[in-house]
């Protein structure tokens, strides 16, 4: 995938909204956002560093938030037993979205 068809704003309108599925409120989210002025959030199984960018930034034009940079982590899903079987919950994805200085991101606010 080429980072040329992202150029300037040239995203799918439609697709945006469906890769930020849920913030992670968390103790570790919440101190991660205070000291590194880091977000994370719940995104979808086959979304990239550059659609999470402009996800945020189209979600939350109105806070006026620059990303500055972002991570991806896939989470595995554990594996449960129900008595004799065993089964296994889905794999996820999680991204930590790092906001630029002066930038401030406030969920509450964006409900």
């Amino acid at each position: 995938m080429s980072q040329a068809k992202y150029a300037k704003g040239n995203y799918s309108t439609e697709r945006l909204p469906l890769v930020l599925l849920a913030p992670i409120v968390s103790e570790k989210a919440t101190m991660i956002a205070d000291s590194l002025r880091q977000i994370a959030f719940r995104v979808a199984d086959d979304a990239t560093k550059v659609d999470v960018k402009a996800a945020v930034e189209a979600m939350f034009k109105e806070q006026k938030v620059e990303v500055a940079s972002v991570q991806l982590l896939n989470i595995k899903g554990k594996e449960k037993r129900f008595g004799r079987f065993i089964g296994r919950r889905r794999n996820w994805k999680k991204a930590y979205v790092c906001l630029k200085e002066g930038s401030d991101l406030n969920l509450a606010e964006a409900a």
